[in-house]
């Protein structure tokens, strides 16, 4: 089994920066944290989860969501079995739930249905 904890959230004003992390345990470990590919996923109140960004095996490959992109950075360091989520010129409608997930596949895929392992999520508030 695989557990991944996340950190980092908060309650932020508009234009301010946040950076979340995952901490990766069990099976990963074992199988070497370095072979899953990691996701950020968030859902805001009344809506589905959505995917935010995702880095690959050895951090060779990235994908973000649009609303994101720029704005966002994701990075691993995978003798920390961690991976992060730099969050600039944050917006409230960034405010969500934010989930950290991982799949062993190599693709950094965007549906949330590919990642077989989830966080329990961390919360982020923008005020305007």
């Amino acid at each position: 089994q695989v557990q991944l904890v996340e950190s980092g959230g908060g309650l932020v004003q508009a234009g301010a920066s946040l950076k979340l992390s995952c901490a990766a345990s069990g099976r990963a470990t074992e199988r070497a944290f370095s072979t899953y590919t990691m996701g950020w996923f968030r859902q805001a109140p009344g809506k589905e989860r959505a995917f935010v960004a995702g880095i690959s095996w050895i951090g060779g490959s990235t994908n973000y969501a649009d609303s994101v992109k720029g704005r966002f950075i994701i990075s691993r360091d995978n003798a920390k079995n961690t991976v992060y989520l730099q969050m600039n010129s944050l917006k409230p409608e960034d405010t969500a739930v934010y989930y950290c997930a991982a799949r062993t596949g190599y693709e950094v895929l965007d549906a949330d249905g590919a990642y077989a392992y989830w966080g329990q999520g961390t919360q982020v508030t923008v005020s305007s």
